[in-house]
């Protein structure tokens, strides 16, 4: 028994937030971030919008989507880094919202690789023939945590959700995933307090530390090796090539970055799913957006191989294999 994902749903608040209005706010230009980074716009979320009203909106999308009932839900798996609060966990915010009431869940937190750290849990549970209907999502409010007199960072993210649903198949189904985690790299991308260790005060207000820091020679250096990497890895594998591949979605960080892991993996541009110029880098949103925008579009069809890459703060990175199939 495999998981297979058989919805999909992404939500996108309707502000938008271009890069002609990030040159009224800080030291930038158009020019500068869209040859850096391939950003255009990013969608920002509405005053008292939080991450878990995104997550409800993708819930009761697919839920409609796939005609299932809300008390059908047994697990709800929220990847986020921009939680509501510390507590409860945002995901026990959208199951009483949604009336997922026959629903256990969590939050996963493993900053822009949640979303496939997410999905492999899901599908650990799926697998183990206890679940049978279990919703994944990913999804940050990164504009709650971004300093706007920071270049270096306010330009590169937005805010947006996505998520699928998981369903027992015996075809197909996720294939394999290398997931991976080094602690050493996380000075390199942080957000320094918030936490136990730094708790808000005078000071770390103050000192703007409750806002995303990052080293970004560092983190671009890391995320340009291991992406491709772990990509080139699971195809390896699996004994397949570029060729077999029919879709890669790869984290909407960097288009340089995802170009790099396209190029290693001989895979065609028409093949690599692009939408970091629309939305930037909604952290854990990124992939499962992506997903529901291929699957609107017809660009998978049942047999077809997906597969799916991403690099985040702590550091985390990973990819994941899929065959697109059907439920039991």
């Amino acid at each position: 028994m495999k998981a297979a994902i058989t919805a999909t749903a992404r939500y996108l608040p309707e502000r938008i937030l271009t890069n002609a209005d990030l040159e009224k706010m800080v030291e930038t230009s158009d020019e500068w971030i869209r040859s850096r980074t391939g950003i255009e716009t990013r969608h920002i979320v509405a005053e008292g919008q939080a991450t878990s009203d995104m997550g409800v909106e993708v819930v009761n999308r697919i839920l409609e989507k796939s005609g299932t009932k809300p008390e059908e839900i047994d697990l709800l798996i929220m990847s986020t880094m921009t939680p509501d609060m510390c507590a409860p966990s945002t995901a026990a915010l959208i199951q009483a919202k949604a009336g997922l009431k026959n629903a256990w869940g969590f939050d996963l937190s493993a900053a822009c690789s949640a979303f496939i750290f997410g999905l492999e849990t899901g599908t650990g549970f799926i697998e183990s023939g206890k679940y049978k209907k279990i919703i994944v999502i990913g999804g940050d409010a990164m504009s709650s945590i971004l300093d706007f007199t920071d270049r270096n960072t306010c330009v590169l993210f937005g805010d947006g959700a996505g998520g699928v649903l998981l369903e027992p198949t015996r075809e197909g189904g996720i294939l394999d995933s290398i997931l991976h985690l080094d602690g050493n790299g996380g000075d390199a991308l942080k957000i320094p307090a918030s936490g136990s260790l730094n708790p808000a005060s005078h000071d770390t207000i103050e000192k703007r530390m409750h806002y995303v820091w990052q080293d970004g020679k560092t983190v671009f250096k890391f995320a340009i090796k291991r992406m491709a990497d772990v990509s080139e890895e699971i195809l390896t594998r699996n004994n397949i090539s570029g060729s077999d591949i029919k879709l890669f979605i790869p984290h909407q960080a960097n288009k340089r970055i995802i170009d790099a892991t396209a190029k290693r993996c001989g895979l065609a541009p028409e093949k690599v799913l692009i939408n970091i110029n629309r939305y930037g880098n909604t952290t854990a949103g990124t992939i499962p957006i992506g997903l529901d925008e291929a699957v609107e579009q017809g660009r998978l069809k049942k047999g077809d191989y997906l597969l799916l890459a991403s690099f985040g703060a702590g550091f985390t990175w990973g990819s994941m294999l899929i065959k697109w199939g059907e439920p039991v």
